[in-house]
């Protein structure tokens, strides 16, 4: 009875639901205040404990820096006159955002649009290049990929924007996505005075991608190869290739510049955090003039013409009608100071322009590039098998090394200066005479001495008088050799140019072959080593001076940007030759009475020495090369000049002439007395500013 009142009465039911309530509020509130603790708890080991280690965590997933290319610094010739110079220019960029495939392709599309209608019709772009230019997660054909960089790297699609191309991004911004324009630099070069081609591009150089230039197997290039040098270096950065461009990579290349984004997790970036402009490179200046270089090189261009017209046919120049190459360098006697060099033809280094070139420009001009005064040259021909009948810019050195031979017999005391020997046009030599060494044009020169065979280019005086009688000798060819080296024939110059070659000494091969006295018989007067047009001038210069073979000099001086003078560089003796006076005098004065042409109303004495080298070639064909070297005035003298034309007959008709015209504007820009000739003018029309 009483279990049921109790739940029938209605305030205990009352009472008892109020408890039950109040219970569960508590345990409520309890349990919150009890994970409340726990958060509060776990939130101060956090901040406390672990928050510098989340702290650094979250800077370094959310912050990535990009390297802004360096401003590679300008080159100038001896007078400031600039050869190369960077520019400002404005790049398109992109930075991937994970777009859809239809989407990249729209994008694409627009761009090759906008491109072809704004932009340099020369330098318009397909929208599958564009694609690949993007990198982005999807080719054109919609196929989906990875990408080749990070997401928040940059890729370049296109340099050079015209004004219309950048108005029309400002303006529809928004159409493009990830896109943005850049500021950045790119080189150029100065052109000739009649705006072909560029000033001493071979030697100079021109750039590439640095992506380029680390795959390509030139083992000079191994510097790009070399991470730990080069761990700054950008894949699309323009770096040095060849030349002084290659060179001083180092000087001209600058600092690079950073710029910091706020990315989130995917990768896509937030906000600009920071930017470090990027600092530019030194200038450098180079020892070459302006106005003799452009002279050199429109004297053997201009010689070449006439070598085939038909004025020159009538005589001895008419020989090198053939000639297609030519080589010359200019270099002052007492410094070392390289004033010209010429490798032609030449090209417009423009060409590399953005550190890449067409197919089509490579296939023209793939036979240009190399600097022919330093390394192996081969003409333009386009049928492989033709070139192969044309003798290569590294020829024989012909009857230049006559001065040397002399030098060599009188120091070796194979004869004295007052020793004759009969010339009668030819000299026989071997096992019962079978061999000939004949002089050109079977010229019998009676009873010469030493000056005498350098007056009349004596093959045979050179034969008989060095060449069998150093044979006879024990280590006859490596006192020859030893004497080659020391005149800086067969041995680096110095220079510090990439990929100088050091020449082919074949008389060791005709050693091995046939005889020690065949090889020195023939090298004697020169037809068993070919030497580069600068080591034939770094020898002349040793004749001039006497004994000192001086370090061809490139660069007087490397400027910062500031104007600071960074490095002044002097004259360096790398080695010299103690010779007697009276052995110099007998040269000297040999070199003065040679036969030349061309330097008809020369208001200085000349001392020079032609060549006629003659060059094995495929067929069994000969060709006659040209090689001229000569240093004036004779009397004290400034300038050593050498010249090479291949297939340029006779020295003193194919190359002599070349020389005159060096001469003659080295008087006029710096003066061969060390005063220009007043009817120089000093301002040369045509000089370009960056």
């Amino acid at each position: 009875m009483s279990g049921s009142s109790n739940q029938q009465d209605p305030q205990k039911l009352q009472i008892i639901k109020k408890r039950s309530f109040a219970f569960r509020l508590n345990l409520f509130f309890f349990m919150t205040f009890i994970l409340f603790s726990i958060l509060i708890v776990r939130l101060a080991i956090l901040q406390l404990v672990e928050g510098e280690a989340y702290a650094a965590r979250e800077i370094q997933n959310e912050l990535r820096t990009t390297t802004i290319p360096p401003i590679r610094g300008n080159i100038y010739d001896r007078n400031g006159n600039p050869i190369a110079y960077s520019t400002s220019t404005q790049t398109l960029y992109y930075r991937l955002n994970n777009e859809r495939a239809e989407t990249l392709i729209a994008i694409a599309d627009k761009l090759a649009y906008v491109f072809a209608t704004y932009g340099d019709p020369q330098n318009a772009i397909s929208a599958e290049e564009i694609m690949k230019r993007m990198d982005a997660w999807y080719g054109y054909d919609g196929k989906s990929r990875e990408p080749k960089e990070y997401s928040f790297v940059p890729r370049r699609i296109k340099t050079d924007l015209t004004e219309r191309e950048i108005a029309y991004f400002v303006e529809h911004r928004d159409e493009f996505p990830g896109f943005e324009i850049v500021e950045e630099s790119i080189r150029n070069y100065v052109y000739d005075d009649d705006g072909e081609t560029g000033i001493a591009v071979q030697l100079v150089g021109y750039l590439r991608q640095f992506s380029t230039a680390k795959n390509l197997p030139d083992s000079y290039l191994n510097y790009y190869k070399d991470e730990e040098l080069t761990y700054e270096y950008l894949p699309n950065e323009n770096v040095g290739l060849d030349g002084i461009e290659f060179m001083y990579q180092e000087q001209l290349r600058g600092k690079n510049g950073y710029r910091t984004y706020t990315v989130d997790s995917a990768g896509n970036i937030i906000r600009e955090v920071a930017v470090q402009p990027p600092v530019k490179g030194s200038d450098i200046y180079l020892t070459i003039d302006r106005h003799v270089q452009l002279a050199a090189e429109k004297a053997i261009k201009d010689h070449l013409e006439f070598m085939k017209s038909e004025e020159a046919s009538k005589n001895n120049f008419g020989m090198g009608a053939m000639a297609t190459t030519g080589y010359a360098v200019a270099m002052e006697v007492d410094t070392g100071k390289v004033i010209a060099m010429v490798s032609y033809p030449d090209y417009d280094p423009n060409i590399w322009r953005g550190g890449s070139i067409t197919v089509e420009d490579y296939n023209k001009y793939q036979y240009f590039f190399k600097n022919g005064t330093i390394r192996e040259s081969y003409p333009n021909y386009e049928d492989d098998e033709e070139r192969k009948k044309h003798p290569t810019s590294l020829v024989y050195l012909g009857s230049t090394v006559k001065p040397l031979s002399v030098l060599i017999g009188l120091e070796e005391g194979l004869f004295t200066q007052y020793d004759y020997y009969m010339d009668t046009g030819e000299y026989f030599y071997g096992r019962d005479n079978r061999w000939r060494i004949q002089n050109s044009n079977f010229q019998k020169n009676g009873r010469i001495n030493a000056e005498d065979a350098i007056r009349v280019s004596s093959n045979t005086f050179m034969a008989a008088m060095v060449g069998e009688r150093l044979a006879q000798r024990q280590g006859g060819l490596e006192i020859w050799n030893d004497w080659m080296e020391k005149f800086g024939l067969g041995v680096s110059t110095g220079s510090g140019l990439p990929a100088e070659n050091i020449g082919i000494k074949d008389y060791y091969h005709e050693a091995r072959n046939a005889s020690t006295l065949s090889a020195l018989v023939r090298a004697a007067w020169g037809q068993q080593a070919k030497y580069t047009t600068l080591q034939l001038a770094q020898y002349a210069a040793m004749l001039a001076n006497r004994g000192e073979r001086l370090k061809p000099q490139f660069v007087e001086k490397i400027v910062s940007p500031d104007g600071e003078i960074v490095e002044q560089f002097e004259k360096v003796v790398l080695n010299t030759v103690d010779i007697k006076e009276e052995y110099w005098n007998v040269v000297h004065r040999g070199m003065l009475k040679v036969f030349r042409q061309g330097f008809d109303g020369f208001p200085y004495q000349v001392a020079a020495k032609t060549g006629t080298s003659t060059q094995q070639v495929y067929g069994g064909e000969m060709k006659n090369n040209a090689v001229f070297i000569a240093y004036a005035p004779a009397d004290k003298p400034k300038l050593a000049v050498a010249v090479v034309v291949p297939e340029g007959g006779y020295g003193a008709y194919g190359a002599a002439p070349i020389a005159r015209a060096i001469f003659d504007a080295y008087d006029e820009a710096i003066g061969l007395t060390g005063v220009p000739r007043a009817s120089y003018n000093l301002t040369i029309a045509g000089d370009e500013q960056p």
